[in-house]
């Protein structure tokens, strides 16, 4: 993942309600998964097992968010299971084909959850964050940020 692409997650995490967030999961481990091909075809071990490790990551996060206590929690852990094993066999074997059983199914709960998302009006997770502002200041060949406050107390608020 390029360093823009880092920080641009990092602002939508800052920013984002519940159900955001799994969607951003989702976005995040397809583009492992990506990695993770490329990897395979660059013949990049190293660079494969790190794309597992972080799409594994990305499951385990999802799993987490479970609430067992309803029966599509429990069919949705059957599939982040599914996706961990598929993954770990592709690092194992040096099979893409793993990978690709994979892409289908991150892609549909990615429209899912993109659907969902309209439908929740609830306010971002994280609290006491930076206000970043957009379109203020134009650097040479590209669109500048100023985040407001930069001394701002953003610890934990009790």
């Amino acid at each position: 993942m390029t360093k823009e692409l880092k920080q641009e997650y990092t602002l939508r995490i800052t920013q984002a309600n519940k159900t955001q967030l799994i969607t951003i999961l989702y976005e995040m481990a397809l583009l492992y998964v990506e990695e993770a091909q490329e990897a395979l075809a660059a013949g990049d071990r190293e660079g494969l097992k790190n794309a597992v490790r972080r799409i594994q990551g990305c499951m385990c996060e999802l799993m987490d968010s479970l609430h067992m206590e309803y029966e599509i929690a429990h069919n949705l852990l059957q599939l982040y299971l599914y996706i961990n094993r598929e993954v770990a066999k592709a690092a194992l074997h040096n099979n893409a084909e793993n990978l690709e059983h994979v892409r289908p199914v991150l892609s549909k709960l990615l429209d899912a959850y993109k659907q969902i998302e309209g439908q929740d009006t609830s306010g971002p997770v994280m609290g006491n964050t930076q206000t970043v502002y957009a379109g203020l200041t134009y650097g040479r060949n590209d669109l500048m940020e100023s985040a407001a406050d930069p001394a701002a107390n953003r610890g934990f608020c009790v």
